[in-house]
């Protein structure tokens, strides 16, 4: 059973995969890797049971496995389960959801 598969975020946390970056122009020229820039898109892959509150209710997560969202420059956790990097992030530091 792979890591990946294992893996369950806790409280209002999401597990996210990076968007490969373009590695090539409109045109069709090759980048190197210096000159690509991160890209801050990225798809849900798991995400926690949600917040909980004062008074013990959880509050849902606004994004579901599928998703794919907006995330901010800097911040979140980088994770890596089974050879493959994923960033660890708080519900509350997703910019947003890119509606299908």
């Amino acid at each position: 059973m792979s890591q990946l598969s294992r893996f369950l975020p806790l409280f209002d946390r999401v597990l996210i995969r990076r968007i490969a970056a373009e590695t090539k122009t409109a045109g069709g020229v090759l980048l190197p890797e210096t000159a690509q820039s991160k890209t801050n898109l990225g798809n849900v892959v798991a995400v926690g049971s949600g917040l909980r509150t004062a008074d013990g209710k959880v509050l849902p997560l606004p994004v579901s496995v599928g998703d794919e969202v907006v995330l901010p420059e800097f911040g979140g956790q980088k994770l890596t389960l089974d050879n493959e990097d994923f960033l660890l992030v708080r519900d509350s530091e997703i910019v947003g959801v890119l509606q299908k």
